[in-house]
């Protein structure tokens, strides 16, 4: 099975990630023309109770998987490679099973008591047989990922958006006639046949490559696995434990939202408005550069197992250092931007630029954010997961704790919303890197830092220029994308002169070889 590099993995997913990105916003657009708002609200109102089902049901497994995998082949030991799958199969095979039928047997009480909607009842229903087919799923991802091939993975992800695109249309217009619930069933029901289709390619090219037999004497290698087993969940709990307390936390916060806004005087219906402009308008694009972040860290967990495995600290430090550095410069760029040019970017976008101060106030913060996914990735790698859960959960209280103490207070109002999101975003990146320092001694360098300042100077400097051009023309979209070209332009100069991204690294991407060389 041919691996991948490091910087081509990542590369890979990023690709994958932004076809999938584009595919899923026409997918977004095709149900909201279909559906309308009342049908999209249904379709929303029962993802979330989908994804804590699907968190509970995997428990971690993918990280955990893909870290024990590349151990085990880092020391060439197969044997272990079959025993973490047999594990992880059977465990997810049960847990589906389970979840599946208590899904199925909630889903009246889910909809009726805590969604007050009883026609959420059908896409709840029609979207439970999805739970097994992304349990196996995730079993491959990980499977794959601890191999460090992300091929199969990213071509999955485009399989499975392009199933799903070619099937809403049709199922939505042929049971609209019966009534919106059961076309919110409909696109449920293009979702599944997505991730069944994803399901068979990872399936069959896993058959295709695999060095190892599943079903060869299976039992057997379930009774002898019980030190696999506590491998796995070292590391899979904790990891289902950040996950959970992400879901609880996103569940509690538009509740004491309402309820903080309504303590400061604001109406019910300024708050809805408030809070859409903040999580609908804002958040989308304080959180674009992530699908790039998020790569990275799926890419970190094998590759530093692999270097923890040989107990090469110095290339468990290198990858750390050069994933923060990646991930800082995917997003410094963003923030600039965001903070800059925030009333026209919403203006185009949303044809309201009443969201911009949240993008002013937030976007600096949020720099913060996209060093955080990979910090965490290496936490779960170096067998850390259960301080990056505890990481996780100070961040979420503190959050919460603020939120409430300033939304309620009528000087904050929905700012204090924000300014809670922050202040969750920097305690938490900022514990990790703590806790790497306490188990490693990992730092970011202060020449990185030096460097950091003079990247998001520079480049604020440089838009600030180009937005006084802007200013001084006629305001259109064309003289605006063609000044964050310009922007864009610079900023890659200013990437390899504070050597961001260096000759070295791209050379090790094969596109960009004879250019390089």
């Amino acid at each position: 099975m041919a691996k991948q590099t490091f910087l081509q993995g990542t590369l890979i997913l990023i690709t994958a990630g932004m076809i999938t990105r584009f595919l899923g916003f026409i997918n977004r657009l095709v149900i909201a023309r279909v559906m309308g708002e009342e049908g999209v609200g249904l379709y929303m109102m029962a993802l979330p109770t989908l994804f804590l089902v699907i968190t509970l049901t995997q428990l971690g497994l993918p990280v955990a998987i893909s870290k024990r995998v590349s151990e085990a082949e880092a020391k060439n030991n197969f044997v272990k490679v079959k025993q973490i799958l047999v594990i992880s199969l059977l465990i997810t095979g049960l847990t589906s099973v389970i979840f599946t039928l208590g899904m199925i047997s909630a889903a009246p009480f889910i909809a009726d008591t805590l969604l007050t909607d009883g026609r959420t009842v059908y896409p709840l229903i029609a979207i439970s047989p999805i739970i097994p087919i992304i349990a196996v799923s995730g079993v491959l991802k990980g499977y794959f990922q601890g191999r460090q091939n992300m091929k199969p993975q990213s071509i999955a992800l485009v399989i499975e958006q392009v199933i799903r695109i070619s099937f809403v249309a049709l199922f939505v217009k042929l049971l609209i006639p019966y009534g919106i619930e059961f076309a919110a069933s409909g696109a449920m029901f293009s979702v599944i046949l997505g991730e069944f289709a994803s399901m068979l390619y990872l399936t069959g090219t896993f058959k295709s490559k695999k060095v190892i037999h599943v079903r060869h004497q299976f039992f057997k290698y379930i009774k002898s696995g019980k030190k696999t087993l506590k491998e796995l969940f070292s590391i899979s709990l904790p990891s289902t434990g950040s996950r959970i307390i992400g879901n609880i936390t996103n569940f509690l916060e538009p509740i004491l939202v309402a309820q903080s806004l309504a303590i400061a005087g604001i109406s019910s219906s300024m708050a809805t408005k408030q809070y859409g402009e903040l999580t609908g308008y804002a958040m989308p694009l304080l959180f674009l550069p992530t699908f790039i972040t998020n790569s990275l860290s799926i890419t970190l967990v094998p590759s530093i197992s692999d270097a923890d495995a040989r107990q090469n600290k110095s290339m468990i430090n290198y990858r750390i250092h050069q994933a923060i550095r990646i991930s800082f410069a995917s997003g410094a760029i963003a923030t600039v931007v965001l903070t800059l040019f925030a009333e026209p970017i919403l203006t185009y976008m949303y044809g309201s630029a009443d969201a911009g101060h949240f993008l002013v106030l937030m976007a600096p913060f949020f720099l913060l954010l996209y060093i955080q996914s990979p910090l965490q990735a290496a936490l779960q790698a170096l067998d850390l997961a259960r301080p990056a859960m505890w990481n996780s959960l100070i961040g979420a209280v503190a959050k919460l704790t603020i939120l409430v103490l300033l939304a309620s207070n009528a000087n904050f109002g929905i700012n204090g919303a924000a300014i809670a999101m922050c202040v969750g975003v920097v305690l938490v990146t900022l514990l990790h890197l703590t806790s790497l320092y306490k188990e490693i001694g990992f730092m970011i360098p202060g020449s990185d830092l030096v460097k950091m300042t003079a990247l998001v100077t520079l480049t604020w400097l440089s838009g600030t220029f180009l937005k006084g051009l802007m200013t001084s023309q006629v305001p259109n979209l064309f003289t605006f994308i063609l000044i964050l070209l310009s922007l864009s332009v610079v900023y890659i100069m200013l990437l390899f002169a504070l050597k961001f991204l260096t000759k070295d690294e791209l050379k090790q991407l094969p596109v960009l070889q004879k250019w390089v060389s």
